[in-house]
């Protein structure tokens, strides 16, 4: 079979066209997904005097933190997702205790610890080979009679809802405010904006001004919008 020397340039362009096609429009190949840093918290608590008041924005799924009038940190939080939505209010911490696991959520998993429903009840029967592991909720402080409260847990996209109605907080942060508040600490959850608003990944959201030590901060690495570790 003979080709013409012009269609053998037209086939060699189409091939050229696909191998650009599955590379990419600017005809480079495909990239490996970036992993993006975001800064979970900054605590600057100076333990000094007045007490910790706790402000937490739905709108940008951040908390602030003061110490009488004193600013002293901010960190994410992930309140309740849709259909499970934290309600706004006024709150107080009515209850701390430091190792709790919830009563209602959890996941199945199985024998080898790999998990098939992440998104299981305690009430929910268990398939066969399964076994049921409630939630952790580390760090707990209760604020309602009904079970809503904030605790350590996994933040999967730092700006957006994602529990079930309680307030999530970095894991690496929990303790130092569990330490700093007692039970009866104000907690006001508003629809408005916080002072510090969202930031994209590897940028902090803007600081305000305070008197305080170093700090600290926890950052998390994303793939595909999944965590992949702490630091």
């Amino acid at each position: 079979m003979h080709f013409s020397f012009n269609a053998i340039i037209g086939l060699s362009g189409m091939v050229t066209g696909l191998l650009l096609s599955s590379c990419g429009t600017d005809g480079t190949a495909i990239r490996k997904p970036r992993q993006s840093e975001r800064v979970l918290y900054r605590w600057h608590d100076d333990g000094g005097e007045g007490k910790v008041s706790i402000r937490i924005s739905l709108t940008d799924q951040i908390a602030e933190f003061k110490r009488g009038d004193r600013d002293i940190g901010w960190s994410y939080v992930a309140t309740g997702k849709e259909g499970h939505d934290t309600v706004p209010g006024n709150y107080a911490i009515i209850e701390k205790i430091e190792d709790k696991h919830s009563n209602i959520y959890g996941w199945f998993e199985d024998r080898d610890g790999n998990v098939t429903d992440g998104d299981a009840k305690s009430n929910e029967r268990v398939p066969a080979g399964m076994v049921y592991v409630p939630a952790p909720m580390p760090y707990w402080m209760r604020l309602t009679s009904y079970g809503v409260g904030m605790h350590g847990g996994l933040i999967p996209e730092p700006g957006k809802p994602a529990s079930h109605g309680c307030i999530r907080m970095p894991k690496e942060f929990v303790p130092s405010l569990f330490q700093a508040v007692n039970v009866g600490t104000p907690v006001t959850i508003t629809n408005a904006p916080s002072k510090h608003g969202q930031a994209p990944p590897g940028v902090l959201p803007p600081e305000q001004p305070w008197n305080g030590g170093a700090g600290s901060a926890e950052r998390v690495f994303y793939h595909n919008g999944m965590p992949v570790s702490y630091h």
